[in-house]
């Protein structure tokens, strides 16, 4: 009898979780309105403002091996199918940026990221289109930026 009520109560845990989840993005889409879609996307040049001023935090939400291929240091690497369990990375005092090269990943992962409670924007020329901000001076600014920082990005996720 112990078994089966314990069983009960895990499968009703898990089931008000679900939902709780389910219900969070039904208010979110129920209240999605033209200034929520504008608010949504930043472009490269917000973007690398708000991380030169150490308000955002950058993540590259490619799948590992892409990110080893090629990345910008600004960025953490956590993959989209990690994100749910290494949210606790992030810190909810910043935007955060989600990324990928055409947006589509990025796009999903701001939703997850919205409906738990983060302040999150996905680039809207996605990495590609950072990678073209970031030529010359632009990348020098950065960087320099970044060296100032404390702590650095990465060591947030140490």
């Amino acid at each position: 009898m112990k078994g089966s009520m314990l069983s009960f109560f895990i499968v009703m845990l898990l089931f008000s979780n679900a939902y709780a989840a389910d219900n969070d993005l039904g208010t979110y889409l129920s209240s999605f309105d033209y200034t929520e879609r504008k608010a949504m996307k930043i472009d490269s040049k917000e973007a690398v403002d708000l991380l030169k001023a150490d308000q955002a935090q950058l993540i590259d939400i490619r799948f590992k091996e892409e990110y080893e291929a090629w990345h910008m240091n600004a960025a953490i690497n956590i993959p989209l199918n990690e994100l749910s369990k290494r949210m606790g990375e992030l810190d909810k005092r910043k935007i955060i940026i989600t990324a990928c090269p055409h947006k589509d990943r990025a796009i999903m992962a701001r939703l997850l990221l919205t409906t738990n409670g983060f302040q999150s924007k996905y680039l809207k020329d996605g990495l590609i289109g950072l990678a073209e901000y970031l030529r010359g001076d632009e990348a020098k600014k950065l960087v320099k930026a970044i060296d100032q920082m404390s702590p650095s990005p990465a060591d947030l996720v140490k």
